[in-house]
């Protein structure tokens, strides 16, 4: 099915995406990599409008942009200190536990039901998040919920996995209102305005080290684009929880990362295990969703 292949494309791109974050997250803060995520996509996904045209816009357009820019700033910057403080390989299985609370927003905001099929893969993917974090539980049962509150990177991940789904939810609205690259480049430049005062609050120091750092300021924008522009026609054509349940393969690209490149290899094991009981959910939704 095309809209698989779309959803592949974009949990591959998006995990290069944040590989490039955490890398920039060890020399800049949150405020400047989230800005420069932001801004820094806006080329590309202009470059798309002037090649695809301006497409009829209605109404519902711009308030789908402000309310994905207040969302997806607060789901970034909370997703950027969690792979500042967190092993990517743990952070990212976390944060994709988004899907659950995205089934519950779309069905009230744009009427999208999944089937028994589609909510049985996204339950056994919260198992596969359980499991992830099963050596905690020689302790106490409860022990893999309490480290959520406790430990600062899975924190994080949790607070962005509450913010994403309203993100995802806005972004659909803003496709349906226009096209995939418009939406793209109208809502990341909403989100670049709401990023902005931050930055310049906080990380005003920072702006003189990006020329250093415009290599990977410009692949961390292009793996952000090319993302949008993956998932967004996949939205287009399916229910965004089914994409984003497909997306859960993110988590084994985010596996093979954290392993090569920055030697998260101590919990290999058990991380393993808990991806292939998350990407078995996502089998279930492969072979029986339409």
């Amino acid at each position: 099915m095309y809209w698989i292949t779309l959803s592949l494309a974009a949990a591959l791109l998006q995990a290069s995406r944040n590989t490039v974050m955490k890398r920039l997250g060890h020399e800049l803060d949150e405020y400047i990599n989230v800005l420069g995520r932001f801004f820094f996509l806006l080329p590309f996904a202009g470059v798309a409008v002037l090649i695809n045209g301006v497409p009829e816009v209605h109404p519902d357009f711009y308030w789908a942009c402000v309310f994905f820019g207040l969302s997806q700033t607060a789901a970034t910057l909370c997703l950027s200190k969690a792979l500042l403080y967190g092993d990517i390989s743990v952070v990212i299985p976390l944060w994709r536990t988004s899907l659950i609370w995205l089934v519950v927003v779309s069905y009230f905001t744009l009427g999208e039901a999944p089937s028994a099929a589609g909510l049985a893969g996204i339950g056994v993917t919260l198992i596969g998040v359980y499991v992830l974090n099963i050596s905690r539980a020689r302790i106490s049962p409860w022990e893999p919920i309490r480290v959520l509150f406790t430990d600062r990177g899975q924190r994080f991940a949790l607070l962005s996995a509450l913010m994403y789904a309203p993100s995802v939810v806005t972004f659909k609205w803003a496709i349906v209102n226009s096209s995939v690259s418009f939406a793209t480049f109208w809502t990341y430049v909403a989100a670049t305005l709401c990023v902005l005062p931050f930055a310049l609050k906080n990380s005003r120091q920072h702006f003189s080290k990006i020329p250093r750092l415009w290599k990977s300021f410009l692949s961390l924008g292009l793996f952000a684009a090319l993302t949008n522009f993956t998932q967004g026609e996949a939205y287009r054509i399916q229910l965004s929880s089914y994409v984003e349940a497909v997306k859960q393969t993110e988590i084994l690209f985010a596996l093979l990362i954290g392993y090569v490149l920055f030697g998260e290899r101590e919990r290999m094991r058990e991380i393993s295990i808990g991806a292939a009981v998350i990407l078995a959910g996502v089998v279930v939704l492969v072979l029986f969703v339409k």
